[in-house]
């Protein structure tokens, strides 16, 4: 079982992220859950959302305190949470960040496992038009979890927002292009 959890704010849109991952692994044939976690829900509030992906039936319904990945769609809560807190050892952080890794490893030393940033603001407003930082997270997520190959990513989000979307198809060629793009500028990959 793979175990992530998602860091945003509020409209962000890091919960709706983690619900279209589950979507997409379900249609893998993977077990999923994928389920947000906030206090008052306003605007630009701190909040939580979480991943559980397996082959097998997943027994357990409780937040995740000891994540494989944990995304932060909005780098300015490695400031003022402790975004590592239980990220196993071997585990993976990735940063919605213009940094390198390095930079970013500056900021937490203690945590030793592997650091991914993606630029999610540049590529949301030159694919979209917009700051959506979850469509490049999503990208960034599948890419450095390995969860799913590539082009099935590509063709069962297409096929998401098709539907999601279906009286604005500006709106899936900006997320579409968003979503590639962000597939080739992840930093941090070996």
């Amino acid at each position: 079982m793979i175990e992530i959890r998602w860091h945003g704010r509020g409209g962000q849109g890091a919960k709706t992220a983690s619900l279209l991952l589950a979507d997409i692994c379900f249609n893998t044939g993977k077990y999923v859950q994928g389920f947000p976690e906030y206090g008052p829900e306003r605007m630009g509030a701190p909040l939580t959302a979480y991943n559980r992906i397996s082959d097998e039936p997943i027994k357990v319904h409780c937040n995740i305190y000891e994540p494989d990945y944990v995304a932060v769609v909005d780098e300015t809560l490695i400031d003022v949470q402790n975004v590592c807190k239980g990220l196993k050892e071997d585990g993976g952080l990735i940063v919605n960040s213009r940094k390198s890794p390095d930079d970013i490893r500056k900021k937490i030393p203690f945590f030793k496992g592997r650091i991914y940033t993606i630029d999610a603001m540049t590529i949301s407003l030159d694919c979209m038009g917009k700051y959506f930082p979850n469509t490049p997270m999503l990208s960034a997520v599948v890419k450095t979890t390995g969860l799913m190959d590539e082009e099935s990513f590509v063709r069962d989000m297409e096929k998401l927002y098709s539907k999601k979307f279906a009286s604005n198809p500006k709106v899936i060629e900006g997320n579409m292009k968003a979503l590639k793009r962000a597939l080739k500028e992840v930093k941090g990959l070996e």
